[in-house]
């Protein structure tokens, strides 16, 4: 490749979006949704220290130990995940699929170590695209159903290591989707208005059906790869169910499934 065509890390990284581990994890999360980023850079005195992800902050929330501290009293330091991964600017963007399938974001330093910039999944995919075919990296997708409890939903989620779930109707027919995201925000909304002596009980009322997105956005299997990441990143989604040539879900891609893709 030559010179002029070569791409560096310093080409498409993006301005780092940071959030100190004093902060409240309530700040943390309207971040992630108001900057659509997950997860975020911690640092402490401007140093990285780690990350922070809506998955962690609907863990860290949902303890039972937890259950008596409002979210605004619980820090960012109490659910910071300590390994993050890390590159240079002059790298060569060729190294970043591998990266971003160990992590959602790669941090960026200069020489000398100072935080200048992050990569995500979105970043690396507005410039290169997997050349397969839709149905060549669909991702099986898991489904749910809509009267199930939040709290086997979450269950679910930790036990399987799955991030999104379809939910389904009582026919088994999809109208929504309920992810990570949805867990976190319905979490805290949850700690910030049930009193700390009624939530045991109460959390066990709160059905996907509460807390999913819907309608549910779907495209076809014969659209092209290019045109699926276009309208992922401007409907500010993480993953799109795609269907068959009769309407049925067939699978779900994401950002790691093209990233993989690569």
């Amino acid at each position: 490749m030559s010179e002029e065509l070569y791409i560096h890390i310093k080409d498409i990284m993006a301005k780092p979006v940071t959030i100190a581990k004093s902060a409240p994890i309530t700040d943390a999360l309207d971040k992630m949704l108001d900057e659509n980023i997950d997860p975020l850079i911690v640092t402490d005195n401007g140093t990285v220290v780690g990350t922070i992800s809506r998955q962690a902050i609907a863990e860290t929330i949902g303890k039972k130990r937890n259950a008596t501290i409002p979210p605004t009293k619980i820090h960012v330091a109490n659910t910071v995940e300590g390994e993050f991964t890390a590159a240079y600017p002059d790298q060569g963007i060729e190294i970043l699929p591998t990266l971003l399938q160990h992590a959602k974001i790669v941090v960026v330093f200069d020489e000398d170590h100072k935080l200048i910039g992050q990569v995500s999944y979105g970043d690396l995919l507005k410039v290169v695209q997997p050349s397969k075919q839709v149905k060549e990296i669909l991702e099986p997708a898991s489904t749910i159903n809509v009267e199930e409890r939040v709290v086997h939903l979450r269950r679910r989620m930790m036990d399987e290591d799955i991030a999104r779930f379809l939910v389904t109707d009582e026919n088994g027919a999809p109208i929504g989707i309920v992810t990570e995201t949805d867990v976190a925000r319905a979490m805290v909304a949850f700690r910030e208005v049930v009193e700390g002596k009624y939530q045991d009980h109460r959390i066990r009322n709160l059905l996907v059906r509460d807390i999913m997105s819907a309608p549910l956005i779907s495209v076809n299997a014969s659209m092209p790869v290019g045109e699926v990441i276009d309208t992922m990143l401007t409907k500010k989604i993480s993953s799109l169910p795609i269907t068959d040539g009769n309407g049925h879900i067939a699978g779900i891609v994401t950002r790691t499934s093209l990233i993989q893709a690569l």
